[in-house]
């Protein structure tokens, strides 16, 4: 049975883009830090520094990145400090990463040439998509490659903790571009870089965004048994 739920928790975890408003205890938000901070990292030196945002200070935060999102001559002052994608793209990943963004605007009944309504589904990461519980993950600048794979081993952990008790998530990139603001925000110190963010929350069932089921390459693909 640990296995069943287990298997479930990971299977079910999806990118979900819309949310209720129905709150989510604090106490429960600090149980799944908790239980994710049992994530791996070499040596031990547990890398991640997490932000939690309900309320007050997350309206106050999404309002400062939809303004910088929404100006035209904001928007171009800012830029990630990582790479998160390769900056040319090849295959399979460019077909992929295609597909999973047509497939998100064809539920939404976006077209191809409908660049206002693109802007406006892309703003809505800068709210968490409506989740009452916005995260963010910042990981200290001398840290090195390693330390950005052990933040994804506690990322995982998160959602699928999360999971686990029902609640689903959707972890961002895209916060990364406008770090400024975030750290002007949060009063993060000069040795903090902003790693991602992450909505968390329960799912709306009558989203149709929350519909989509990215693929998966076939195990044959991609792993290899040698005896």
């Amino acid at each position: 049975m640990r296995v069943e739920y287990v298997d479930e928790a990971i299977r079910s975890r999806r990118s979900i883009r819309a949310y209720l408003p129905t709150p989510v205890p604090q106490a429960t938000v600090a149980e799944i830090l908790s239980v994710a901070s049992r994530a791996p990292s070499g040596s031990n030196i547990q890398p991640w520094q997490t932000y939690v945002l309900t309320g007050d200070a997350l309206k106050r935060l999404t309002t400062r990145l939809l303004e910088a999102f929404n100006d035209p001559a904001q928007r171009v002052t800012h830029q990630e400090e990582y790479a998160y994608y390769p900056r040319e793209w090849t295959e399979p990943y460019q077909a992929r990463r295609r597909k999973v963004g047509w497939d998100l605007y064809g539920l939404l009944g976006i077209g191809r040439e409908d660049k206002v309504r693109m802007h406006g589904q892309h703003a809505r990461n800068f709210t968490f998509f409506d989740a009452p519980v916005g995260l963010l993950f910042t990981i200290d600048r001398h840290l090195e490659q390693g330390s950005w794979l052990d933040y994804g081993m506690f990322l995982q952990s998160v959602m699928v903790a999360a999971r686990a008790r029902g609640l689903d998530t959707c972890a961002q990139a895209a916060f990364a571009t406008f770090h400024q603001v975030i750290a002007s925000e949060l009063r993060l110190p000069p040795t903090r870089m902003v790693v991602c963010g992450m909505a968390m929350g329960y799912a709306d069932p009558n989203a149709v965004e929350n519909g989509l089921v990215t693929e998966r390459a076939p195990l044959d693909e991609w792993a290899h048994f040698l005896t």
